[in-house]
């Protein structure tokens, strides 16, 4: 499913999303107020870098696996991955001058 030019992933699809190219991932939580502030700070960075960067969300409740396998402890957090491999980590809300410089690293 798109949402806004930022891909709902999951356990079952995440490592085929993320294997190739630039992908931020945003492990988030329906219940976490953070997460849904960023959100729409989320979708103005991934227009703006669209074609260069994908943009991910994974509900960490429903996906238990990948955010265990990536040590996910809380909410938000974004995971940046270069062709499958973590290359930087930012835990906490951002704006979008802050998630733009941080896709971009």
């Amino acid at each position: 499913m798109d949402n806004g030019s930022i891909i709902d992933v999951s356990d079952s699809d995440f490592e085929e999303t993320t294997k190739e190219g630039v992908t931020l991932v945003d492990y988030f939580a329906e219940w976490c107020g953070p997460c849904k502030t960023l959100t729409p700070v989320l979708k103005e960075v991934a227009a703006e870098l669209q074609g260069k960067v994908k943009f991910a969300k994974l509900d960490i409740d429903k996906n238990h696996l990948t955010a265990k396998a990536h040590h996910v402890t809380s909410v938000p957090t974004l995971i940046l991955f270069k062709d499958g491999k973590e290359v930087n980590r930012l835990v906490g809300l951002r704006d979008a001058a802050g998630v733009k410089e941080f896709a971009l690293s």
